[in-house]
């Protein structure tokens, strides 16, 4: 017969260093939120007193400038279809960037994440190696390249676009090697056994099995790939947002600008995503009955 009262006081000391163990982790916790606080509360400050004018007074004043932009669209609304023209040819340039850049970076993220995934790579010893070279792609943000890029090559398209693809390699070869990872191994065993090279084994074995999800995640990029391209024409790379930094630089007299600017810019990203979500939807279920 098992004695109850002796097991008794090994549940009770199990229980009481369970809660202890709650308590010194819920401890932890809010200590290190303390911390966290702590920090951002002081980060806060020192941004606020190296400001030009303080936050407290500046966010009352946050609705101005929107206020202007479309007080005087409205005013300038029958100019709104020529301005939309004017700069059109400005949204395709910043199109080409995002898709070349896309185009680019997905072949380079490609080779790069066969090279960087086991039981795929052509030199195993140097998938250390390649996996470093896809986070320093991704580390370094567009912008960082594209400055540099403009002093060595001046400004326009192409410095936007290069820097824009190294980052597209860096994300797109860690999303594809990811997808590489979970590819059965057979096809590629097979393929070699009948002495198949290493592309023919990638082209035959792996791509069939991966490329839905490869297309996909391209398709993704070619999204965030158009934002950065806007943004990046702020630093004189080109496209539609060098051409909005203008009109937001001469101020009042070319809001109207602006205003066209910002709603071409907001339209094709909505377009772009909507017929990009449909796409990955049917390389991801197939045809929907």
């Amino acid at each position: 017969m098992t004695d109850v009262s002796a097991e008794a006081p090994n549940v009770a000391d199990i229980r009481a260093d369970y809660a202890a163990l709650i308590q010194r982790k819920r401890l932890y916790g809010g200590a290190l939120l303390a911390v966290f606080v702590a920090m951002m509360v002081a980060g806060f400050r020192v941004a606020d007193d190296r400001n030009a004018g303080s936050f407290s007074d500046g966010f009352t004043r946050i609705f101005d400038y929107p206020g202007e932009v479309l007080s005087e669209a409205t005013e300038k609304a029958a100019q709104l279809p020529g301005h939309v023209m004017t700069f059109f040819p400005a949204l395709v340039e910043t199109l080409n960037i995002a898709a070349a850049a896309t185009l680019l970076g997905a072949i380079a993220g490609t080779v790069l994440s066969l090279l960087a995934t086991r039981g795929l790579a052509r030199w195993p010893s140097l998938i250390p190696l390649f996996r470093r070279v896809l986070d320093i792609c991704r580390a370094i943000p567009e912008i960082v390249i594209a400055l540099m890029l403009i002093f060595l090559l001046g400004g326009g398209p192409v410095p936007a676009m290069i820097a824009i693809a190294i980052h597209t390699a860096g994300a797109l070869g860690k999303l594809f090697s990811e997808v590489n990872e979970n590819a059965s191994l057979k096809p590629v065993e097979g393929l070699s056994s009948v002495g198949a090279s290493w592309a023919q084994r990638m082209v035959l074995g792996v791509f069939p099995q991966v490329g839905p999800n490869y297309v996909s995640y391209a398709l993704l990029r070619f999204e965030i790939n158009i934002r950065a391209s806007a943004i990046l024409g702020f630093v004189g790379a080109g496209g539609i947002g060098y051409e909005l930094r203008n009109a937001m630089s001469w101020g009042q007299g070319r809001y109207d600008e602006a205003a066209a600017i910002f709603l071409l810019l907001f339209l094709t990203i909505v377009l772009v995503d909507q017929l990009s979500g449909k796409l990955r939807d049917r390389l991801t279920y197939g045809a929907q009955s």
